[in-house]
């Protein structure tokens, strides 16, 4: 069989998790229309039985210009996924141009794509343009000009390959999909058939109550919150809403907790039957400056 990892990178809020989720086939990470949606390096595992191949998507915070210690060790989570990977695929933005922000993401992909070592060769590299659902024909062509210029002005990587693509309705991920699996080397599988990601339950509760906060708080919110989970005695979790100041803990709780209650019953839908969710928000000034803090919540 073929296997082996796949990185996907690219600025904050072109789809990377989307994109992943579509080609996992089932959710693996929280998505949102706010930037810098995923904080983690998650994993989802394609079980691909018609090509007899595994290959695990490595999904990555979006790299950007980090005002914060929080926003610099996303950049750095990133940036780390790069390394020992056996593809990596840049996501880019149909309905945007290239940008520096975007050139910053194909400087690093294309500095990783040219390297390689005397044991293992260097990564191949794809480029996704994301989006093709919001663009016409013409922008998306312009899109996919820009970006294999891009490529060619960084440092031509030899096999390189471009896709258009619409994480939200599937449009040309079968075509990418079969790229990638056909870039893979043959190999054992790395995780069993019926695991998809590596992230701890733990984990994904807390996510997901962060997700849920996202779509339903203001914009000026999503940076300011974060969420951990502090007691697990099933059915029974507790989810720990951090913010920064007391203002943001008002608007989380909402109008007679209008907020969390309607954040605890989306969740539960998520959860097995029975599950009890215990939300409580927190107030922890500067916690995305404060190193100790964002040791504690593993960042």
């Amino acid at each position: 069989m073929r296997s082996g990892f796949v990185a996907v990178v690219g600025r904050p809020n072109v789809g990377k998790s989307t994109l992943v989720n579509r080609m996992v086939g089932t959710k693996v990470a929280i998505t949102s229309s706010r930037p810098n949606t995923t904080r983690h390096r998650i994993l989802g595992v394609l079980h691909d039985d018609g090509d007899d191949a595994q290959v695990v998507f490595v999904d990555t915070p979006g790299i950007h210009r980090p005002r914060s210690t929080l926003g610099s060790r996303l950049n750095e989570t990133a940036s780390d996924a790069l390394h020992e990977v056996d593809v990596i695929t840049v996501v880019v933005d149909a309905t945007a141009p290239i940008g520096p922000g975007d050139r910053t993401v194909l400087s690093k992909a294309v500095h990783e794509a040219r390297q390689g070592t005397e044991d293992v060769g260097p990564p191949g590299l794809a480029v996704a343009v994301n989006k093709v659902d919001r663009a016409g024909p013409s922008m998306v062509l312009e899109r996919l000009t820009e970006a294999q210029a891009a490529v060619v002005e960084l440092g031509e990587v030899a096999g390189a390959e471009y896709f258009p693509v619409s994480a939200r309705t599937g449009e040309g991920v079968g075509a990418l999909l079969a790229h990638l699996v056909g870039s893979l080397d043959e190999g054992p599988p790395y995780f069993p058939p019926d695991v998809v990601t590596d992230t701890p339950e733990a984990l994904w509760v807390a996510e997901l109550v962060r997700e849920q906060l996202l779509a339903k708080t203001r914009d000026e919110l999503p940076h300011s919150i974060t969420c951990r989970v502090t007691e697990w005695e099933w059915p029974h979790i507790r989810v720990e809403v951090i913010v920064e100041r007391d203002s943001q803990k008002a608007i989380v709780i909402g109008k007679g907790g209008e907020v969390l209650k309607a954040v605890g019953t989306a969740v539960r839908q998520a959860l097995p039957e029975g599950a009890y969710l215990d939300l409580h928000v927190k107030v922890e000034r500067r916690w995305q400056n404060r190193a100790e803090m964002l040791d504690r919540l593993g960042y």
